[in-house]
């Protein structure tokens, strides 16, 4: 395992100083404490779950970036894992699992996966054991490492688009290839919806990424994406053909 804690270091005071609370709220977070970019109306703030980098993971899943869900639980479980006396790795370790795609869209990114026969590319009964017992063999993360909001609101990708900001470049097209280079295995790549496929599509063309390990066409598993099971039916041939010949390759060497 290997993570990246300078920021995080920088950020300990502060989350030292967070509430005891069973949630927390958003002026606890989204304030000047945490904030590390700000152009275009966005605001770029920062989360401690995606320092944590599994070097050996054998797929990885990513979104577009972090959104208030997943940063609030990011927070709280640093606080407490703090407060437990956990190492700084361990206390990224544990931020990472509880904010890894909580609720509904772990469910629906669960059979999305099971169905396009990932399980079975690992040996596992269900997908579901990447997040539990088999956690060793995942890696999630997103195109933009930190969570992006306009007026307080999560950015999905959308107005302004990645490529018209240079702040969201830079982490797309910077960053984000940089902490895949961090991972030493030969990884299936999951991109979760069109705007992350658009990226991972452009940072193929630049040879930064392996195309024909990219599981392009994955609709995004949130449920406010009502076209989800349409696409993926859609999809659903060519994503099985590419965890397919994943497999054989692999089987190779």
């Amino acid at each position: 395992m290997f993570f990246l804690n300078t920021d995080f270091q920088r950020f300990l005071p502060s989350i030292r100083n967070l509430p005891d609370s069973d949630l927390l709220e958003k002026k606890d977070l989204l304030n000047e404490h945490f904030l590390i970019g700000k152009a275009d109306g966005l605001e770029v703030y920062y989360a401690p779950h995606n320092e944590f980098i599994n070097c050996h993971a054998e797929i990885v899943i990513v979104g577009i970036t972090p959104g208030w869900t997943q940063m609030e639980a990011a927070f709280r479980q640093a606080k407490l894992s703090l407060q437990k006396g956990d190492s700084l790795e361990q206390v990224l370790l544990e931020s990472k699992r509880a904010a890894s795609f909580t609720g509904a869209m772990r469910k629906n990114l669960i059979e999305m996966l099971d169905e396009c026969g990932v399980n079975t590319a690992f040996s596992l009964s269900s997908s579901r054991l990447l997040f539990g017992e088999c956690r060793r063999l995942l890696h999630t993360t997103s195109i933009i490492k930190y969570p992006v909001f306009i007026e307080g609101k999560n950015y999905t990708g959308h107005a302004p688009k990645i490529h018209q900001s240079a702040l969201l470049t830079h982490y797309a097209h910077n960053v984000f290839p940089k902490e895949l280079h961090e991972i030493e295995t030969d990884f299936l790549l999951v991109p979760l919806g069109k705007v992350v496929s658009e990226v991972m599509t452009d940072l193929v063309y630049k040879g930064m990424i392996p195309e024909k390990r990219c599981l392009f066409g994955f609709p995004h598993p949130s449920g406010a994406n009502g076209h989800r099971k349409k696409q993926f039916h859609k999809a659903k041939a060519e994503l099985k053909a590419i965890v397919e010949r994943f497999v054989d390759e692999r089987e190779l060497f």
